[in-house]
């Protein structure tokens, strides 16, 4: 037997909906066994700039590496820190 939704309310902002998803269970209001699979090719993810310092002989390993791998040193560090953090968050993800 299949269960009555409940109706998702309009909102007025992002806030306000925000809100209501914060206190209220999604699987009231939607069933779950007809979502699709979705692709978005051009989402771009968000990034923010941020400092950070670094000793001068790290950064010049890094540029030197990024070099040999034809790849900018930014982007290099970016992959550096992404493989390690997905590393370390593994245990965690059960």
């Amino acid at each position: 037997m299949k269960r009555e939704l409940k109706k998702i309310p309009k909102f007025r902002n992002e806030d306000k909906e925000r809100a209501f998803w914060s206190k209220h269970d999604a699987t009231e209001y939607i069933d779950w066994d007809q979502a699709e699979q979705m692709d978005f090719p051009d989402l771009k993810p968000s990034v923010k700039s941020i400092s950070i310092r670094l000793p001068q002989s790290l950064l010049n390993d890094l540029k030197t590496l990024a070099n040999k791998k034809d790849v900018p040193y930014q982007s290099l560090m970016k992959m550096y820190l992404a493989s390690k953090v997905s590393e370390e968050m593994t245990p965690y993800k059960k």
